[in-house]
């Protein structure tokens, strides 16, 4: 476009060559890594969900809604253009205005990914709010994060299609149900790519305390909402464990007050000021990334967020699970151990 500058509005750092891998929660990385050594099955997953379905989204909001410019929403373009120019993406995203009450947002495609922004979502945030949010929609797409979510929906519609099969539906379901956990850590990994564009940890833990309070900051405030978290991270008994773990069933968002409360926690790890200064993973070395070692890296990341929860069902969980690694090593390595003299 004649004229189009790609600087960004003020003096940000600009993480060149970055991957994804830098900012992605371990359950979440693990499983991209894994994927992204399936040749040709991001192939597969178009086809199964439709050749045109992309072509067609994009028609249907390039008709019925706004795409930003240098001529239409300003703001929201530049905001597009410096999240491109911070995580070196080598084309700006498409970013689309729909009128719509609610606050959403969302990254759409696979070839030719586009963002598309609710005017709900920016009569309820500032500037630099409105940054994090196109920051964790522009993340979603470095990370290839549309692969896994189209297959989330194609389960999700067969499961309703088999659910008068009751084995069928159930092995679905758990399936789903894994899925349904990816997906929500996916978003960790999209508000920490969030932070990396906007860099600025205030706004980012404002614009998701906005998702439960709405447009009432002068009421809110952000250490009281992290003490709520801790709240409802300890819980009163095995009932409420329970009952956190049912709420969670069919949704693909964690609730608000986790979300804060796990920004502001990899803020206090030290991991973004690092990958500021530069210390980071660089897309050329992704082909390098090995599957074991993210499979590793998650399994720790769950047994560090288990052993530092006071959830007492999580406690019940934790002991279950971890009973069951222990039998499955002395298992293995009974029949695993060489004979001596050939006798059993």
């Amino acid at each position: 476009m004649p004229g189009m500058t790609t600087t960004p509005d003020r003096n940000r750092v600009q993480l060149p060559g970055i991957s994804s891998r830098a900012y992605e929660h371990p359950a979440d990385r693990s499983a991209l890594v894994a994927l992204r050594k399936l040749s040709g099955f991001d192939t597969v997953l178009k086809q199964m969900s439709g050749l045109v379905s992309e072509r067609r989204l994009r028609l249907m909001y390039l008709a019925s809604a706004v795409r930003v410019s240098e001529t239409q929403f300003r703001s929201v373009y530049d905001m597009g253009r410096d999240a491109a120019y911070t995580l070196d993406l080598h084309r700006i995203p498409e970013i689309y205005v729909q009128q719509d009450p609610q606050v959403q947002a969302k990254a759409i495609g696979f070839d030719d990914p586009f963002i598309v922004v609710t005017t709900g979502l920016l009569n309820l945030m500032n500037e630099e709010e409105q940054r994090f949010v196109i920051g964790h929609e522009t993340s979603h797409i470095l990370s290839g994060h549309a692969v896994y979510r189209t297959m989330l929906d194609i389960l999700t519609t067969l499961a309703a299609r088999v659910a008068w099969i009751p084995l069928g539906y159930i092995g679905l379901r758990a399936i789903v149900a894994g899925l349904e956990e990816w997906y929500r850590k996916s978003e960790l990994s999209s508000d920490r790519g969030g932070l990396l564009v906007g860099q600025d940890p205030e706004a980012g833990k404002r614009a998701l305390m906005k998702l439960a309070g709405g447009d009432y900051t002068h009421e809110m405030n952000i250490e009281a909402f992290l003490e709520q978290y801790q709240e409802y991270d300890t819980a009163g008994d095995l009932r409420d464990g329970f009952l956190k773990v049912l709420n969670l069933l069919g949704t693909t968002h964690p609730f608000a007050v986790v979300r804060v409360a796990e920004l502001d926690k990899w803020q206090r790890t030290g991991e973004y000021e690092r990958i500021l200064s530069g210390d980071y993973p660089r897309r050329e070395d992704d082909p390098n990334a090995r599957v074991t070692d993210e499979i590793k890296a998650a399994a720790e990341s769950y047994r560090a967020s288990w052993s530092q929860s006071q959830d007492p069902f999580i406690g019940v969980l934790r002991d279950v699970a971890e009973g069951a690694v222990n039998a499955g090593e002395r298992i293995f390595n009974r029949f695993s151990r060489p004979r001596d003299g050939g006798q059993g």
